[in-house]
């Protein structure tokens, strides 16, 4: 197989051996592959894969066609259009993954498509729905929100029926986040202003998650799933917890056990499959390269200002 390498920091794209799937997974080849923060913090030395997945080959989420399967798992899935989340090793033209954590392509998606849904939405709904227990009609601000987990988390606020605030760097794409779903497109230096909130999905970090926890409503929930250039640390006003009682939590989804992962995306798909084969979930496309252009992709990526994934398509 053709896959991206990590050489002392470098990416190469090199010829390994195709893996072999294992008792109940599949192996799928690949058609697309998203990047994510993650794959640059690992690039950086900063974020191993977990135990068990390929060390030197990243890559959190990808689409294709499952091309073999393992013990224990129906011939039937052979050929299905497919995509989903891994530990590692998706940016390469074949990727094992467990059977049960397959989600299904529609037919009217197209490869670069579905190549950045799994993690976005996956993640979105898992801090929204499940951690941040969001209801119909309440309050929810989502930092970041022109990022691919901020665009997902957009959508899902919104079928949800809350009120959906998008706080973004600058004010270029507020009008596509209006159309994704907000109902209020921000900026950081507008959220002091902001009616309480009853959920806050921080994205950013320290810088944006200071100002936010000024604006909780009561018995408020704070979700904590991405520190960009936003810093890491802040200083936490124990008084604004106990009088608003609020609660704050993180996640993340990359270290989690197979059998975690396989209830986040049950419960997942079957809030959001439906909605994307209707076309009600989209993926907004910021760009696209082909895998031996990774080098530019993640240089890509780095650079603020975009609005919704970075894939990588692989042929």
């Amino acid at each position: 197989m053709r896959c991206a390498v990590l050489i002392e920091g470098r990416l190469e794209v090199l010829e390994r051996e195709t893996p072999r799937p294992g008792s109940k997974d599949v192996l799928v080849a690949v058609r697309a592959a998203g990047v994510n923060s993650a794959d640059l913090l690992q690039r950086q030395g900063l974020y191993p894969a977990p135990p068990g997945w390929p060390a030197d080959i990243p890559g959190m989420e990808m689409a294709g066609v499952v091309a073999g399967v393992g013990d224990g798992v129906n011939d039937a899935l052979l050929g299905r259009r497919v995509c989903g989340i891994v530990g590692g090793g998706a940016q390469s033209s074949h990727c094992v993954i467990p059977s049960e954590h397959l989600i299904f392509v529609p037919e009217h998606v197209n490869w670069i498509e579905a190549g950045g849904f799994a993690e976005a939405f996956l993640t979105a709904h898992d801090a929204l729905v499940t951690q941040g227990r969001l209801r119909e009609g309440e309050r929810v601000l989502i930092s970041g929100a022109t990022g691919g987990v901020g665009t997902a988390a957009v959508q899902v606020a919104h079928r949800a029926g809350a009120h959906v605030i998008a706080v973004t760097r600058g004010d270029e794409h507020h009008e596509a986040l209006r159309t994704l779903g907000a109902d209020q497109a921000v900026t950081l230096e507008d959220v002091a202003s902001l009616e309480p909130v009853d959920v806050v999905l921080e994205l950013v970090g320290a810088v944006h998650l200071n100002v936010a926890l000024g604006r909780l409503a009561p018995f408020a929930r704070v979700v904590v799933i991405g520190v960009g250039n936003g810093g890491g640390r802040l200083e936490l006003d124990l008084h604004r917890i106990m009088t608003t009682r609020a609660t704050l939590t993180g996640s993340t989804l990359r270290s989690r056990s197979r059998e975690e992962k396989s209830t986040v995306i049950a419960g997942a798909t079957a809030s959001l499959a439906p909605l994307w084969t209707s076309g009600d979930l989209t993926v907004p496309l910021s760009r696209s390269f082909a895998l031996d252009d990774i080098e530019r992709a993640y240089g890509y990526f780095a650079q603020p200002g975009k609005l919704g994934k970075v894939v990588l398509v692989v042929e």
